[in-house]
């Protein structure tokens, strides 16, 4: 299984991306022969979307397709999030912006979010609620919330109770994933689902 992970934050040396790292790294830990790729938001590189990027040949899609291309490879995501004023960075919400079915459809995705307090609620509803619908993207009904990061997962062992509820709690998390990523290969192979005449969701 190749699982793609998707860090979203925008700044530089984020505690989004050192999480995504080490989800990362447990990945292939948990799941022997799962092979990952990491998609960074980091510097915020993919321009605000627009309808030109309908039009075949345009711009932006020239610049999506390699992005295309690595999440088109995937047979499940981990979706990292920061909580940004109560909300989804906006470089994360643009990027599901150009993701079609041809992408992400019909395949799980964990969410995990990032704050440096005891927030991380709000973005794991507003991913569930707005990202979804005409990307088909499928969240598993598992998610991790990563409150105070900065004292978590920030060392080979574990610096106290919460680090280590986490830490399991991940592992446990990512597994779940792994069974869902491995299931839901055959619902894609079943090719009406992926009728264009209901391309976009209701």
């Amino acid at each position: 299984m190749h699982i793609v992970l998707i860090s979203g934050s925008h700044r530089q040396n984020s505690q989004s991306a050192r999480i995504t790292q080490y989800l990362e790294k447990r990945l292939a830990a948990i799941e022997t022969g799962t092979t990952t790729d990491t998609i960074s938001l980091m510097g915020n590189p993919i321009p605000l979307w627009d309808d030109e990027f309908w039009k075949v040949g345009s711009n932006l899609q020239k610049m999506f397709e390699p992005y295309a291309k690595r999440l088109q490879a995937a047979d499940g995501f981990v979706v990292v999030s920061p909580e940004w004023h109560g909300m989804v960075p906006a470089g994360l919400k643009n990027f599901f912006l150009y993701c079609s079915p041809k992408e992400v459809g019909h395949k799980p995705a964990l969410i995990t979010t990032v704050s440096a307090s005891r927030g991380g609620a709000y973005p794991v509803e507003e991913l569930r609620i707005s990202s979804y619908k005409n990307s088909r993207i499928c969240y598993i009904p598992e998610h991790l919330i990563v409150r105070d990061a900065a004292t978590i997962f920030a060392g080979d062992t574990p610096n106290g109770k919460d680090d280590e509820y986490l830490r399991d709690r991940a592992d446990y998390a990512l597994r779940v994933l792994m069974v869902y990523t491995k299931a839901m290969k055959s619902v894609r192979d079943n090719a009406f689902i992926f009728e264009k005449k209901y391309s976009s969701g209701m």
